[in-house]
C-alpha cells in the first residue's frame, strides 16, 4: 500500500500524496488522467472565445456595455463550469474523481456493484461497500491503462473476498474492451515501428 504522510503533504521519496477528509485515498498516486490538462485548456479555450466572439458582436452593432459585458462574462464562465473535465487519480485501493466543486472516492478494493449508465455520456459506476460512489467515463479508462489497472487489481479482490456480487457482467466487458485497445495499440506499435 501507498506511504502515509501524517501531514497530508508529501509522502516519503518525495511522492505526490492525496489528502482526503477522512475517506479513501489518503495515499501516494499511482496514475492520474494523463489527459485531463488537455481538456481543461480546451475548455478555458471555448469558454474565453464564447466571451470574445460576443465582445465582437455586441462591439460591431455598437451595443457594447458594461452590464451586457458581464452578462456575457458569466456566460462564459457558466460554459467552463459545464465543459469543465473532472480529474481523475488512483492509487493502490483507491479512486478518486474530482470535479469543479467536490470529489468522490472509492476503495477499489472494497466494491461491493460497477454498473453502467448509458445515454448521451456514458458512465462506469462504481460503489463501495462504504456507500461511496464515484462515476468515470469509459473514454478515460481507454486512454489510461494504469487507472484502468488499479481498478481491475481492486475489483478482483473484491470479487474474490464475495462483496462484488454485482457488475460482474459490466466488468468483464470493460476487460475485454480494454484488452482489445491494448491489442490495437500493440499492432500499431508493430506496424509503426516495421514489424509484423
Amino acid at each position: 500500500m501507498g506511504t502515509h504522510a501524517p501531514d497530508g503533504g508529501p509522502g516519503e521519496h518525495g511522492k505526490h500524496t492525496v489528502t482526503g477528509s477522512g475517506g479513501p485515498g489518503s495515499g501516494d498516486v499511482v496514475a492520474e488522467d494523463r489527459g485531463w490538462t488537455r481538456d481543461l485548456w480546451a475548455a478555458a479555450f471555448c469558454a474565453l472565445a464564447l466571451l470574445v466572439l460576443l465582445h465582437i458582436v455586441d462591439l460591431g452593432a455598437g451595443t457594447l456595455d458594461a452590464a451586457r459585458s458581464a452578462l456575457w462574462s458569466g456566460l462564459a464562465a457558466l460554459l467552463f463550469a459545464v465543459l469543465y473535465p473532472p480529474r481523475v487519480t488512483v492509487g493502490h485501493d483507491w479512486l478518486a474523481v474530482r470535479g469543479l466543486l467536490r470529489e468522490q472516492r472509492v476503495h477499489t478494493h472494497l466494491l461491493t456493484r460497477i454498473s453502467r449508465r448509458e445515454g448521451i455520456a456514458q458512465r462506469v459506476v462504481l460503489r463501495d461497500a462504504t456507500g461511496r460512489r464515484v462515476e468515470i467515463d469509459p473514454i478515460t479508462l481507454a486512454e489510461n491503462p494504469l487507472i484502468w489497472h488499479e481498478i481491475d487489481r481492486g475489483a478482483r479482490r473484491s470479487r474474490e473476498s464475495g462483496l462484488l456480487c454485482t457488475g460482474t457482467r459490466v466488468l468483464d466487458g470493460l476487460r475485454s474492451r480494454m484488452d482489445d485497445i491494448e491489442t490495437e495499440r500493440a499492432r500499431a506499435v508493430f506496424e509503426a515501428s516495421g514489424l509484423r
